[in-house]
């Protein structure tokens, strides 16, 4: 071999080694989404039914129980209380024990207080019922989002974030039909009303999930048995890449995330998302029955579409935010489109097919945002950091959810009318999409390789 084609073969050497690491791993990340996104979808995709369906069943219980609009703004609402107390505490947990013993503890006990809403009879066994529910599953969704970033790097994160965050829609897809039937179809029997049958027959399946989940994950990589050595060393390698690349490299403490201001920017952003979400699911179905459906059935059926289109955005936004390597306006343009969707409803709210239209621009606005939304704090956090940082913003994001559901039904309730909470879901989102633009340049975060 010439001097030449040694040189030549020297130089071409990397590019090829770079390119069937690449392949190899695409492969292992694939693997990995198949092993454990199917489940984790289908934990939270329980838990967002049995958060959310007390939207189908007021359209009955606050007859059965002499309940107005403004008390089931307020039970709707303290699920957050109990959620907030307990967010951060869970996840630090996690981060010290495990996945697999905080979802046994979460989902059990969560499912237990679900179907014990099948027994309220007063205001105040629905409070409490609703401040147990939301204390059992404080620490599900961020304790998932700090799950991931132990399995997928930066540049991967966004698509996995979105494929888990598509439960949401998905709850919303099977949620809406399965409450219609259920509370339609078991109304009577056994002396029961159909909502409370809806209540039992979507609580349990969430406690044996718990004990499913504590058998069939792992803890993190390096004890799953069904990833070779060399796809273990690829995965922390990546994840090794994606905390050297943060802002002041290595592990952050909890403190960091206290002291970071970005993170309290993201914050009104995170308030937007998690209460217009609260808003689509609680009202939705009284929103639907107000432009004139009243069969509960159908009602059910109707709600498939606004969650349908959703979930297409969901991940198309999320899988251009990978591949872009861009996150804010990802997050800032759905925002505005669901702002438009929520302040237009009003206006066509006796028109059935424009109401659908608004509420899926609106439901579709605000949840295609949330893969890049929440891969913003393990753009600038990592460790302890990372599980205190998700955890903490979650939770101020659950601060305006423990008191919008109670403005909304109080201005429902004293108005009559829906128009002004969704004025209000409006606004909030025009005011995420702002603080976020303003409180958090792009320089700030760690622009991540782009997906391959």
């Amino acid at each position: 071999m010439s001097t030449a084609d040694t040189v030549r073969s020297a130089h071409a050497q990397p590019v090829s080694n770079t390119s069937a690491r690449d392949l190899e791993a695409n492969a292992v990340y694939r693997k990995v989404l198949w092993r454990i996104m199917p489940f984790l979808m289908l934990c939270y995709i329980v838990a967002f039914i049995d958060r959310a369906n007390i939207g189908f069943a007021k359209l009955h219980f606050v007859t059965d129980l002499g309940f107005n609009d403004a008390i089931y703004g307020i039970g709707a609402g303290i699920f957050y209380v109990g959620y907030i107390l307990f967010e951060v505490p869970s996840n630090m947990v996690l981060h010290k024990n495990g996945v697999r013993q905080t979802l046994l503890r979460i989902m059990v006990l969560w499912g237990v207080f679900s179907a014990g809403m099948a027994f309220m009879q007063t205001s105040t066994h629905f409070y409490v019922m609703r401040f147990l529910l939301g204390a059992a599953e404080a620490g599900m969704f961020p304790g998932m989002l700090l799950y991931l970033t132990y399995w997928v790097p930066l540049n991967r994160r966004a698509r996995f974030n979105a494929l888990f965050t598509a439960s949401i829609p998905l709850a919303g897809m099977l949620g809406g039909p399965l409450s219609g039937w259920l509370m339609h179809t078991f109304e009577g029997v056994a002396g029961m009303k159909g909502w409370q049958w809806m209540f039992i027959v979507e609580g349990l399946p969430a406690c044996a999930l718990g004990l499913v989940a504590y058998f069939y994950l792992q803890d993190g990589p390096a004890s799953a048995k069904w990833l070779t050595a060399s796809q273990k060393n690829i995965i922390t390698e990546d994840l090794a890449k994606s905390v050297s690349a943060s802002k002041n490299g290595g592990e952050h403490s909890y403190m960091d995330a206290i002291r970071d201001p970005k993170l309290y920017w993201l914050s009104g952003m995170g308030i937007a998302v998690l209460v217009s979400t609260g808003g689509v699911f609680f009202w939705l179905p009284t929103i639907i029955r107000k432009s004139g459906i009243d069969n509960v059935m159908t009602i059910g059926i109707l709600s498939v579409i606004p969650f349908l289109i959703a979930l297409i955005v969901q991940y198309m936004n999320a899988r251009h935010s990978d591949r872009t390597g861009e996150r804010r306006w990802h997050v800032a343009i759905p925002a505005f489109c669901a702002a438009i969707g929520w302040a237009s409803l009003p206006s066509v709210q006796s028109n059935v097919p424009l109401s659908l239209l608004m509420l899926t621009l609106a439901t579709a606005g605000t949840l295609g945002l949330t893969g890049p939304f929440w891969t913003l704090p393990s753009s600038f956090l990592s460790g302890k950091a990372a599980a205190g940082g998700i955890a903490l913003l979650s939770t101020f994001a659950g601060l305006g959810s423990v008191f919008s559901p109670m403005l909304v039904g109080w201005l429902s309730s004293t108005t009559g009318s829906l128009a002004m909470g969704q004025y209000y879901f409006a606004a909030l989102m025009l005011f995420g999409a702002v603080t976020l633009l303003i409180g958090v340049k792009p320089e700030a975060l760690v622009k991540p390789a782009t997906a391959k």
